[in-house]
């Protein structure tokens, strides 16, 4: 899977996010929080499944 569609489900993810957390009516700040939170873990996902492996000689 390539990283630009990984990370396409992590921005959709972290929206839906944000609009359940506001549509509970949860602080911003922490809407926010959660969101970075989010979308690091999903950085750190998708560069760790679609990097290319190094190849030993």
């Amino acid at each position: 899977m390539s990283f630009a569609l990984y990370m396409i489900g992590v921005v959709l993810f972290v929206g839906g996010l944000a609009w359940g957390l506001v549509a509970a009516h949860v602080p911003h700040t922490y809407v926010a929080i959660a969101c970075l939170i989010a979308l690091g873990l999903g950085v750190m996902g998708g560069v760790s499944r679609t990097r290319t492996k190094d190849i030993s000689e």
